[in-house]
């Protein structure tokens, strides 16, 4: 078994305190991170338009072990990349307890 150890991405955590403040918050319903969350095809046009310095700030969880440009380092996205969406934290932090907690091995 491979123990991938996801830790918590101070960048995003810190870029999310900022929209919230800023209230660039969309709050929706936990179920609906389904249809909010970017498309591969989005996160690879924002990331072609805006490089790995801010395509890292909408993931909350980080795999250390990646280098710094691979998506794969990139865990637990949590917006769109304009907003938060409280539907993608929810879907974070229950990923994260379901693996024993945030910054532990498994997920963010």
């Amino acid at each position: 078994m491979i123990l991938v150890v996801v830790k918590l991405n101070a960048h995003a955590f810190d870029h999310a305190k900022k929209l919230v403040k800023e209230r660039q918050v969309v709050l929706d319903d936990r179920d609906e991170w389904s249809e909010h969350h970017p498309s591969a095809e989005e996160e690879n046009r924002y990331l072609e338009q805006h490089g790995f310095a801010e395509y890292r700030k909408w993931y909350l969880g980080e795999d250390d072990e990646q280098n710094e440009e691979n998506k794969g380092r990139y865990k637990s996205p949590y917006g769109d990349f304009e907003k938060v969406h409280r539907c993608g934290v929810l879907c974070a932090e229950s990923r994260a307890l379901a693996q024993g907690g945030a910054g532990t091995a498994g997920g963010a």
